[in-house]
């Protein structure tokens, strides 16, 4: 599986550690457009910060290839969608990979891309972001 980068940002925040474990548990897979959504958010916290590194560190990077490029293009070109997201999802079809996200609305519809929300069965409530 391979993670969204909207669960790695939850997954840091206070009250979700049943999330951050649950990616640990998993040896969590992500794109390298995860790591440059997530690490080079303009408003990240330095407390955040060293937690997203180390997280990123312990995680299976899975590059931006040309296969992935080639499928975020016609992605793209099919639908409205975010580079993020086409880049991510990309990632997810061309290693064959479920995407775990809690942005379940921005990929539904993408042919062959198994998507999961991994929030509810663990039963993590969010907080509204300040």
């Amino acid at each position: 599986m391979i993670f969204d980068s909207n669960l790695i940002i939850y997954s840091v925040q206070l009250g979700n550690e049943a999330l951050l474990s649950f990616m640990e548990q998993m040896t969590p897979s992500v794109s390298e457009a995860s790591e440059v959504e997530v690490l080079g958010f303009h408003e990240l916290s330095p407390i955040d910060k060293p937690k997203l590194e180390k997280f990123f560190a312990t995680a299976r990077l899975l590059p931006i290839s040309r296969a992935v490029n080639l499928r975020a293009i016609s992605l793209r070109q099919a639908r409205n969608i975010s580079l993020g997201d086409a880049l991510i999802s990309a990632t997810a079809l061309v290693h064959d990979l479920e995407l775990q996200t809690h942005n379940l609305h921005d990929f539904r519809g993408i042919s062959g891309l198994r998507i999961n929300d991994p929030i509810p069965a663990l039963g993590i409530t969010l907080k509204p972001s300040p």
